[in-house]
This record gives structure tokens, sequence and C-alpha cells, in this order.
């Protein structure tokens, strides 16, 4: 059952209390310094939960990225309690609590949906209002997007408190709204490719409801703030599910809305899965790959009949394809600048060795990076292996210490002197 109906069958049932025993949760699952932030809210008579997406991992015996914690203590009071307290986010009010070792602790004061009665005569101020009225834990349970997200665990008792069947899902390995899809994305249409992130990083399917009102609301995503979406698709290489979200997406209609009508095809696709198995074993997320592997297709096909293009013609053409997403996304110049520095690379790699230039092509700082990118493209697709092996025996020869590291190195020919005269090498002194 979706939609509001679920909430309501919730609403009656009541919720759902695990002890201690019933669960999996630890203690010394959870990070020291969300810890002392639980108990110190829980010493000065305040409620403290471990919420969100640590609890959800923790039950499912994954490591949590974070831990967040919600309170009943205003943020003005945890700022009380805690001299390593500062107050952030101007809609929506936060507690971060900075630690010596840079980790910060995110503590939110339980909310609650507005009473029409409650909300401002002027409509521009119902949304910041909305976002900070106070409520009680389980009023806070039914704010939340996933029902796999609005799970707690009550520091005082060890207890999981499951208010919206968050436990039942878990279970069943299903992705399902709190509400009513339709409404919850229309009031954060981001909430879509989260939803497509968690079904992948899971392996959850999703509830018949949430694909629906994918279909239906998709375009609105494109309203949402560029600095926001990029976040949202740099985590989804961070955690390694690119490939697979963004072929969902596209199957929904909702990659061309999200990337400002950007299209993939199976090579970009193919493409994007090798940098997930990539990050996987532990390489690190550049944005600048990101991007090059997303046009890496169009920039071939539109250089595949164009056999005598010269290096400017490349150049212009790889600024041609990346200036629009990178002007919509406000992605600095230097990643630009990396990004084409691939592209380009890419095209001397992909015309083999023997080519006017080549000395200085192999000794350019770009190049290293370059032959990665080739590489990876060679190995996905299976095509050029044996100019990626000669490229890389270049490079090696290159890289490679000399043969005979006692031999000295050529000396430099002395300056001449102003007149012409040859400046004397300096004698060696002689003893009297």
């Amino acid at each position: 059952m979706t939609g509001p109906d679920k909430e309501t069958d919730a609403d009656e049932r009541g919720s759902v209390i695990l002890p201690r025993s019933q669960h999996t949760i630890s203690r010394k699952h959870i990070n020291e310094h969300t810890l002392k932030a639980l108990y110190r809210l829980r010493n000065n008579g305040f409620k403290a939960y471990l919420v969100g997406g640590g609890v959800r991992d923790l039950l499912l015996d994954r490591r949590p990225k974070d831990f967040d914690v919600a309170t009943d203590a205003t943020p003005e009071e945890v700022k009380k309690l805690f001299r390593n307290c500062f107050l952030v986010g101007r809609r929506f009010r936060l507690a971060h609590l900075r630690f010596a070792d840079n980790y910060i602790v995110e503590v939110a004061t339980f909310r609650r949906q507005p009473r029409p009665e409650e909300l401002p005569n002027d409509p521009a101020d119902h949304f910041f209002f909305t976002e900070n009225v106070f409520g009680s834990p389980r009023e806070d349970a039914f704010r939340r997007d996933f029902t796999i997200n609005g799970l707690f665990y009550n520091i005082d008792d060890f207890t999981v408190i499951d208010h919206v069947g968050g436990l039942e899902d878990l279970e069943a390995q299903c992705l399902r709204v709190i509400g009513d899809p339709l409404v919850r994305f229309t009031e954060d249409p981001v909430r879509m490719l989260r939803a497509l992130e968690f079904g992948a990083r899971l392996g959850f399917s999703l509830d018949e409801g949430i694909r629906e009102a994918i279909y239906l609301r998709g375009p609105l995503i494109a309203e949402a703030a560029p600095a926001r979406i990029r976040e949202e698709v740099m985590e989804l290489f961070r955690h390694a599910v690119a490939g697979s979200v963004f072929r969902e997406a596209q199957a929904m209609g909702l990659l061309s809305h999200l990337l400002a009508g950007y299209e993939a095809d199976a090579e970009t696709f193919a493409l994007l899965d090798g940098i997930d198995e990539r990050t996987r074993k532990g390489a690190p997320v550049e944005e600048h790959l990101m991007l090059a592997a997303l046009f890496l297709s169009r920039f071939r096909h539109a250089l595949s009949s164009a056999e005598d293009a010269t290096i400017t013609d490349v150049l212009r053409l790889a600024n041609l394809l990346l200036t629009p997403l990178c002007a919509y996304f406000r992605i600095a110049h230097g990643t630009r600048a990396r990004t084409r520095d691939l592209l380009i690379g890419f095209f001397r790699l992909s015309k083999g060795r023997g080519r006017r230039g080549e000395a200085r092509f192999l000794h350019h700082i770009s190049t290293p990076k370059a032959l990665e990118f080739f590489a990876l493209w060679c190995e996905v697709s299976q095509q050029q292996l044996d100019e990626l092996a000669d490229w890389r025996q270049a490079i090696t020869a290159i890289n490679a210490p000399p043969s005979d590291p006692s031999k000295p190195s050529a000396r430099r020919r002395p300056r001449r002197r102003r007149g012409g005269q040859r400046r004397s090498p300096k004698q060696a002194p002689t003893s009297e």
C-alpha cells in the first residue's frame, strides 16, 4: 500500500519498539564523539536519539558513513551544552559539534508539519516557517523521506523505535516513501534521485508508488539548485553506483531533466560502470574524470568523420561539448581544463605512436592521467589494446632509472664571459 493510506495505516498500528535483545545495534559500533553527544543530552534531561542512515546501516550490518543525532533540545539549548557547538543553516537551523579530529556530529531538533492555521499570512514565508516548527519524535519521523531512514535508536534504553514501518521494509528489502510519493517528490524533487541511489546502494527494490511518481514528477528535478544536484551526482560516484543509477534514471525519463538535457548511450554506461569498479578498488573520485566519461562517446563520434582533425579542432570540439554543462553547474575553470586535457590526450593516444610531437607529448604533465583514462576505455570496450600496450611501454621507458646510475651526467659547457672569452674552470688549491 502506498500514498497517504499507508501513513494512516502506520498511525493506526502505532509504533514498534525493539528492545536491546531483539536488534543488533551495539554502542561499540557508534562513533565515540556521537556517543558523547547522545549521553550529554540525555544526562541534561533531553531526549537523544541516533537517527537516519546510521541506524539503517547498523541494522543492515553495514558501516555508516556518519551519524546524526535528533533531540527535543532546541538549537540554542544544544549550544549552551556544548562549547564546540556552532549553529548553521538559515533555512533549517542545525547544531554542528566540531571535535579536535575534524569530526562533526550533526544535531537536529525534532520537527513537525505545521497546522494550516499556524502558517504566516505571507505565502512567501511558508517554506522557511515549515522547516523550523519543533515537534515530537513521532511527528519528526513522518517528516523524513523514506521509511528505512525513519528509524530511531534511543540511547536511554538502547531500543530501536519505528513509527513508519521501516523495520518491515528493511526485512523485505523494499524502498518506500513516507507518505504520498507524488506529494513528497513535489516538496523536494531531489528525493527522486536519492530513491534511485538508495535502491542501488542497498540492493533494494523500489516501491511501485515511487516508480510511478518519478515518471510523473521527473521534470521537477530541473528546478532544484544546480549546486545541490552536482553534489548528489558526486555522491553517486563516491558510492560507486553512478552507472546503475544513471541507467535507471534514463529508463525512467529522469536523466535528461537531471543533467540539463543530457542523454547517455551504451558506451557511456559501460564507462561509468568501469569508473564505479575503479572506485570500489580504492581509486579516488575525481570530477574531471566523471565529466570526461560522460562526454567521451560524443567526442569520439564527432571526430570519427574528421580524419584530418588538428589539435586546434580537437580543442574547439572539447570546449563546445563541455561548456554548456559546466556553465549550468558552475564547474570551475580548472576542473573544465583538466577534463579537456583528458579528452585531448585520449584523442592523441587513440591515434597511436609515431606521430609528430610524440616526445613532447610523452613528457607532458597531463599524459599519465590521459593514459589512465584511455586504459579504462580500452579495457571496458576491449578496443585498441595493442596501442595501449605500446603507449604504456613508451611511458615506462621514460620513467625508468638510468641503466648505469654510477655514470656521471654530462658536464654543462662553461658559460662565456662578456667579450667572448670563456670562464676558466675553478682551479683546485695546491699546497706550497
